[in-house]
């Protein structure tokens, strides 16, 4: 049961990592009201934009994709292992 659980985990946090990385490449290529960058901020703005408050740009760097990739993956890890050490 564990084993499957870990599992799941593990997909969301591929899928959320993938998910910002897709949203950041298109940034380049797409206009902001295309409907796939406009569905993608529908899921992803609610998870970066506290991070926008907290993280101001560097110029014209936005920081806040790459720290959402590295707290989202600790996050997970951190799950898996309080999981591993209950069960």
């Amino acid at each position: 049961m564990s084993l499957f659980i870990i599992r799941i985990i593990n997909f969301f946090v591929q899928l959320i990592t993938l998910l910002i990385i897709v949203k950041v490449f298109l940034s380049y290529f797409l206009s902001p009201f295309h409907p796939l960058r406009v569905y993608l901020d529908k899921i992803m703005d609610p998870i970066q934009i506290p991070l926008r408050k907290l993280i101001p740009p560097v110029g014209m760097l936005d920081l806040s994709p790459i720290i959402l990739i590295i707290v989202v993956q600790l996050l997970g890890r951190m799950i898996i292992s309080l999981l591993g050490s209950i069960g």
